[in-house]
């Protein structure tokens, strides 16, 4: 059995801990056999994992000197961003796709993929933010451009945040300073989510802690994704000196 994440840049210095949570469409050997029944177009799209996500994480952490964990299973066989008793952990359907593999997936089934790929991801994660004096955590997300039977979303970009603004509101003024960028201000969705991958790592903690979700169709390519990454990298910066954490 594969390790159900990796780390890149562990000895880095810098500050930030960058997070990928749905950084691969993996399906794991030890469920279904390494299948969930679902074909190809279906697994390459933004319901098997976030498009384009890993290769901005990878470029950012770069540029920002910090290390960077992606998780290598997708978010259809369980999905590391969100709580354990989310009851979106383990999906039977997802934009109007039914995942064949989930539909009979009972309790006992969800331990068992959470002891096996969410717990060990978590644990790492943690690992890797308590061994820094003064991290800050930074998730990487994209987001489709429009789900089935729904509206189109205007936004570029979008910052996600809960309670915890000193982060995210610098951040969101920096990326608005961009003319030709639409930002979310907490949109495509609300960073609000009990539990989740931030919750756990940023709210509950009281760490400095921000999400960003790029839209999928702009960094498809790597060319894409490093454009962005370079791009964001300098105004991640800035923020996180006017916020002073």
């Amino acid at each position: 059995m594969t390790a159900p994440f990796h780390i890149e840049g562990e000895a880095r210095p810098g500050r930030w801990v960058i997070t990928c949570d749905h950084a691969s469409n993996r399906i794991p050997s030890e469920v279904n056999g390494g299948d969930l029944g679902l074909p190809e177009a279906d697994m390459n799209r933004h319901i098997a994992y976030d498009v384009g996500a890993l290769g901005v994480a990878r470029v950012l952490a770069e540029a920002l000197d910090s290390p960077m964990i992606a998780s290598d299973f997708s978010r259809l066989v369980i999905d590391p961003n969100r709580g354990e008793d989310d009851p979106t952990l383990l999906m039977k359907i997802y934009d109007g796709t039914i995942i064949p593999a989930n539909r009979h997936a009972d309790t006992a089934e969800a331990e068992r993929r959470l002891n096996r790929l969410h717990r060990p991801y978590h644990t790492a994660l943690d690992r890797l933010i308590q061994a820094r004096p003064d991290p800050v955590v930074l998730a990487v997300h994209s987001f489709t451009k429009q789900f089935v039977g729904r509206p189109p979303r205007p936004w570029h970009v979008g910052v996600l945040y809960a309670g915890d603004t000193r982060l995210a509101l610098p951040l969101v003024a920096r990326l608005n300073a961009e003319p030709d960028l639409c930002v979310g201000d907490n949109e495509p969705y609300s960073g609000h989510l009990p539990g989740d991958s931030m919750d756990r790592h940023g709210v509950g903690p009281h760490r400095p802690h921000v999400l960003i979700e790029v839209r999928n169709d702009l960094i498809e390519t790597e060319a894409d994704q490093a454009a962005w990454g370079r791009r964001l990298a300098p105004l991640l910066d800035a923020a996180l000196r006017i916020a002073q954490v």
